[in-house]
């Protein structure tokens, strides 16, 4: 079994490297029996399940000859694509996730989640995710037309650009006692959303923070039955540089 972690795609039209980046990945593990778990920001926006176009159909396919192999897909949201459900998923098999969920690994336990919950000093992106993550305001979006979802996910990603440009590094970035907290009652704790890959050690415990998907290469953790859990690294996926 190959257990396999990524986030932070930001997949997108406007980035065909990224999809390609995507796409050869899906086509290598294809048959190593694979989970794979996409922690989130998977695509740079997302407006709705009900979105199509013939990008997202390239996507799709690929993710439906995946899964033919036995390989298991598993999604849990970010920032950008918290409005991706399991009616998406639905269109090649996947299963969408707890925004914290825990995975049994040998006799480790792993919690896993996209990260942004970890950043508890960004109080004002907290108020807004706690707002616009609400069951009954999420569902009224959902009902509003496409165009007018574009339109809104467009001011959201244009609003958080500029106010992340005055906000020091040390806001957007985790809180150490909410990492803490996370680890309290798990043995691994694995996200992105930082964008700052890196292994750390939080008192004997490891934090693994996967790696934004970049013009040419991303961070990703693979995990095997070789693995040594008490040894993690982090494996650097390059991909094609074309379309």
């Amino acid at each position: 079994m190959t257990y396999l972690f990524i986030a932070d795609l930001h997949l997108s039209p406007q980035y065909p490297r990224l999809t390609r980046g995507f796409l050869d990945l899906l086509h290598h593990y294809q048959h190593c029996n694979t989970q794979l778990y996409i922690l989130g920001d998977w695509f740079n926006a997302w407006i709705g399940d009900d979105q199509d176009s013939p990008w997202l159909d390239d996507i799709v396919n690929a993710l439906n000859a995946f899964r033919a192999q036995g390989n298991e897909i598993f999604f849990l949201v970010g920032n950008r694509d918290f409005a991706l459900g399991q009616k998406f998923l639905d269109r090649f098999g996947g299963t969408l996730l707890n925004e914290v969920t825990t995975l049994k690994l040998g006799c480790a336990t792993v919690r896993l989640e996209h990260g942004d919950g970890l950043c508890t000093d960004d109080i004002s992106y907290q108020r807004f995710k706690k707002i616009i993550r609400n069951p009954i305001l999420l569902r009224l979006l959902k009902a509003t037309p496409l165009i007018f979802r574009q339109k809104l996910a467009n001011g959201f990603r244009k609003k958080s650009q500029q106010a992340n440009q005055v906000k020091s590094y040390s806001i957007m970035d985790v809180n150490q006692q909410a990492v803490e907290h996370a680890l309290e009652n798990v043995d691994i704790l694995i996200h992105g959303h930082t964008h700052r890959p890196n292994i750390h050690d939080v008192q004997g415990k490891p934090r693994i923070v996967l790696g934004d998907w970049r013009e040419e290469e991303a961070q990703i953790l693979v995990i095997d039955d070789q693995t040594d859990l008490q040894k993690l690294t982090l494996t650097t996926w390059v991909y094609a540089l074309v379309a």
